[in-house]
């Protein structure tokens, strides 16, 4: 049994002051209430450790790689698709594994409690299957092992190249499945994740409405009825016209109108919506995954989030290229990507809650739907993903209740406030450090000595 002692601690009925959290064997919160037991951790400040809901892990090792223009002047997010593609023709199963370990450590470092990981890299070179199946699935499970950190697999059905149907090439192939081998692959994937730890889970993934066709995407939800559905929608302007001119409709009218679109569902990035568009999706339930550092990167767009939270929708957050792993900078990014487009400040905050509060407990509560998690909320029988933070410092100076979130999300050292995190009960940082941290970077380094990154 551990117990921790809390100065602070963000509950569902609020904030509450120098409470007792303690974590059973399994991993849940058995009980939160008042102090009375000696305790084995002391942290200033408690919180529901957020899910990320959209990573690609393998895409860290190109973080800082693709800054430079390239030789077409509107070079844009389809040139840095490219480059990636030609990164990815040297990465073997260790090489990923290692990656994803690295990725999964900073995650937790930065106060991240699990992740959903949106995985795509299934075959070798050339789009040859490995022996087995879902060898690639059964490397991000463990490296999520190894690091510690709470897992929804989510494989990936991507079977074409565009809405064309035409036939992938190049690193595309590593990718590529009919939806028969996907469906065996998915079930590899599921055997994986149960031999892991129990708060690890499956779900599923189609890529886009680019990468599968309308008949593969009934027939794998068809079969694959349980567990989160995840999906990349409306990111890109290019991406719209094209799906505009093969389906007769903009990504989010076309499925919301072909498919029950529900609380199963996370549709990721949403950056290019109407605003009916943007009201409709509020009401079916479904999380959008934002993303928006590197939708900022990438050049993505901005998601109509005053519109969309106006409306009750439910939004999360995810590290997707994992060009920069850093929490609180995602909330920080989306909250002035709104001023910036509205002139305006404070954009989210309510008038009980303010900015950083928003940001927060949309992260957790939107996460944990997003990865079919029971967790995001500090309350017996969740999954004890928790975040401890030290508030005696030049960042926090000991403030209190929403004034602590805002200082960590908007007054710059948010990361650095970090002394715990706890992942399914995991006590997996303590002191601000991953408790592999060494072995985990060491390995990393190796991995990129190995590889060509003059890409």
């Amino acid at each position: 049994m551990q117990i921790i002692h809390a100065k602070q601690v963000l509950t569902p009925q609020g904030w509450q002051d120098d409470l007792e959290i303690t974590i059973d064997a399994n991993g849940r919160i058995a009980h939160v209430g008042m102090q009375r037991q000696a305790p084995t951790d002391r942290v200033s400040l408690l919180l529901p450790a957020p899910l990320n809901l959209h990573s690609h892990a393998f895409q860290r090792a190109m973080a800082g790689l693709t800054e430079a223009r390239g030789p077409d002047p509107r070079d844009s997010f389809w040139s840095w698709r490219r480059l990636m593609y030609k990164f990815l023709d040297q990465l073997t199963p260790d090489h990923v594994q290692a990656i994803a370990a690295l990725v999964f450590m900073e995650m937790l470092e930065a106060g991240y409690g699990a992740v959903a990981e949106f995985h795509y890299l299934h075959h070798d070179v050339g789009g040859v299957p490995y022996t087995n199946l879902a060898e690639m699935s059964h490397r991000i499970t463990a490296a999520a092992e190894q690091a510690g950190i709470g897992l929804t697999l989510l494989p990936v059905h991507y079977q074409f190249g565009g809405c064309d149907l035409r036939a992938l090439n190049g690193g595309q192939r590593r990718f590529g499945n009919d939806p028969e081998r996907f469906l065996r692959l998915h079930q590899d994937a599921v055997a994986a994740v149960a031999a892991g730890p129990a708060d690890f889970t499956v779900g599923i993934a189609p890529h886009s409405l680019r990468a599968v066709d309308p008949d593969g995407l009934a027939t794998i939800l068809e079969q694959a009825t349980c567990g989160p559905i995840h999906m990349h929608l409306a990111e890109q302007v290019a991406e719209v016209d094209e799906v505009v001119a093969h389906l007769r409709a903009r990504p989010t009218e076309w499925l919301l109108a072909n498919h029950n679109v529900d609380a199963r569902w996370c549709l990721i990035h949403c950056t290019q919506m109407t605003q009916a568009e943007t009201i409709a999706l509020a009401a079916s339930g479904a999380v959008a995954g934002l993303c928006p550092l590197t939708e900022s990167n990438l050049g993505d767009g901005i998601f109509n989030g005053t519109a969309y939270l106006g409306q009750g929708g439910t939004i999360g957050f995810g590290s997707d290229s994992n060009v920069h792993i850093t929490l609180f900078e995602e909330l920080k990014t989306l909250e002035y990507s709104q001023r910036l487009r509205d002139l305006s400040r404070a954009a989210l905050a309510t008038q009980d809650r303010s900015t950083g509060r928003v940001l927060f407990e949309s992260a957790a509560k939107g996460g944990a739907q997003a990865g079919g998690r029971h967790c995001g909320v500090i309350e017996a029988g969740f999954w004890a993903d928790l975040l401890g933070l030290d508030d005696d410092n030049q960042w926090l100076c000991n403030r209190q209740r929403d004034a602590s979130i805002d200082s960590l999300i908007f007054g710059g050292g948010g990361q650095a406030c970090i002394s715990d995190v706890w992942s399914a009960g995991r006590h997996v940082v303590q002191k601000g450090r991953h408790f592999r941290r060494d072995a985990i970077i060491n390995t990393f380094k190796t991995t990129m000595s190995q590889l060509e990154t003059n890409i």
